[in-house]
């Protein structure tokens, strides 16, 4: 599909309140028909997510380590969650610990959930994904771990406004790209 047939089809699902706002570019190389050219979303004619930029507003992480020590994720920590450490652990562990203890494992496995994501982002052809988007249900781009999945998705019209704002606890645990994008939904809603 060429590029100007997929952007009119991305731009004709925007959200009736993002239209101006939020726009789809693309670069290409002329004179090196063999090498792809970048892709990239802009906000108010500043550019967002771009596939190999990450001098964009939006934080990248660089390893799980950052990401754990990062004070804007928040990771709720359920009762059956503290329960399976302390049952691990036959109760030799103070009750302040356990919960440390929990959150210290989910946000393990969040980290190296977040890291894949964005690599696969780096590595991923944005007309492909997003033809692939096209193509898929809502739902399924909604609940997918690929955060261009999700940033198209969040900028539909066919995510309401009760949707929008029923996410924002799933939306914690996203990667800060997606993030960005919720916000800027939910402003508009």
């Amino acid at each position: 599909m060429s590029w100007s047939k997929l952007k009119q089809q991305l731009e004709s699902f925007l959200s009736p309140a993002l239209i101006g706002k939020v726009e789809y570019r693309a670069t290409s190389y002329r004179y090196a028909p063999d090498k792809s050219g970048n892709c990239y979303i802009t906000v108010d004619q500043k550019n967002i997510l771009n596939m190999s930029d990450t001098s964009t507003p939006i934080r990248w992480y660089q390893t799980e380590q950052e990401i754990k020590n990062d004070p804007n994720i928040l990771i709720p920590v359920s009762e059956d969650e503290i329960e399976v450490i302390r049952q691990e652990s036959k109760g030799n562990i103070p009750e302040d610990r356990l919960h440390i203890m929990a959150r210290s494992r989910k946000i393990s496995v969040h980290a190296k959930a977040l890291l894949g994501a964005q690599a696969a982002l780096s590595k991923s052809n944005f007309t492909v994904a997003a033809t692939t988007y096209l193509s898929t249900s809502i739902e399924d781009n909604l609940e997918s771990n690929d955060i261009l999945y999700n940033v198209l998705a969040l900028m539909d019209r066919r995510v309401g406004k009760k949707r929008i704002l029923n996410m924002s606890e799933q939306i914690k645990l996203k990667h800060p790209a997606v993030q960005y994008f919720y916000e800027l939904r939910r402003r508009t809603v």
